[in-house]
């Protein structure tokens, strides 16, 4: 169910394109020793998930602004789990790879988004994506991470209540900053269209970054588009009137 949108203006616009959800299943116990004071740890059936997702941007732009050739597109990979705060469901991020200099650092510096300096390389082969990274930004954890991911079968949305609908359907995001506030940010698109997926994982060192493990066969979910708009962080505490 897409919630109501916030009363205050969006401020930023975008694409996302070629999108895979490679989802494990991990210890709750463990994963939620990982999160900061005032977030929770949100379980489906039991169960934690930690999510590696990567995918390119597109038509990044802030209201009432244009396309900026070399800003405005670029891959991103992140590590991500699903938290409630104040009883809210949202996305938690351990690490936002990508590839656009001033992009990481407007979006550390706005959005307290953990994003990180990455070379990566990128290149769709008919239905199929190759994708490549290598986190490069100074005094982080290393990273890599390499796989080649495909769409299987018909485009559907997800059911509600579902595993699928519980680890896609988050409009919102949270953050901390240094002084280890929280912050949520709000997003807003329609019902993702999903694919299943498959994919070869050649390479995976996200999840080392928190000291956790990915074993097993992933949970993969792909999606080819999704235009989204982004409304600027706040604090978590302060409550939004919906419209």
């Amino acid at each position: 169910m897409i919630p109501p949108t916030p009363t205050r203006s969006w401020v930023l616009q975008m694409r996302w394109l070629d999108l895979c959800f490679m989802h494990w299943a991990v210890d709750a116990a463990e994963l939620a020793t990982r999160l900061p004071p005032g977030v929770t740890l949100d379980t489906y059936g039991g169960k934690a998930y930690l999510g590696v997702v990567p995918f390119r941007m597109e038509g990044i732009r802030p209201r009432f602004t244009f396309d900026v050739p070399g800003l405005s597109a670029f891959p991103e990979l992140n590590l991500r789990t699903y938290v409630k705060v104040n009883g809210v469901p949202g996305v938690w991020f351990f690490s936002l790879d990508a590839a656009q200099p001033l992009g990481v650092r407007l979006a550390r510096t706005f959005f307290h988004l953990p994003y990180m300096d990455a070379r990566m390389w990128v290149r769709r082969q008919g239905t199929a994506t190759e994708y490549a990274s290598l986190r490069t930004h100074g005094g982080q954890a290393p990273a890599r991470f390499a796989a080649a991911y495909r769409p299987v079968g018909e485009v559907f949305t997800a059911r509600p209540e579902s595993l699928e609908d519980w680890l896609t359907g988050r409009y919102v995001l949270y953050s901390a900053d240094r002084h280890g506030r929280i912050f949520r940010g709000d997003i807003h698109h329609a019902p993702w269209p999903l694919q299943r997926a498959e994919a070869e994982v050649a390479v995976n060192t996200l999840s080392e970054q928190i000291g956790m493990k990915l074993e097993g066969e992933p949970h993969l979910l792909y999606s080819e588009r999704l235009d989204v708009r982004a409304w600027l962080v706040v604090r978590a505490a302060e409550q939004q009137a919906p419209r």
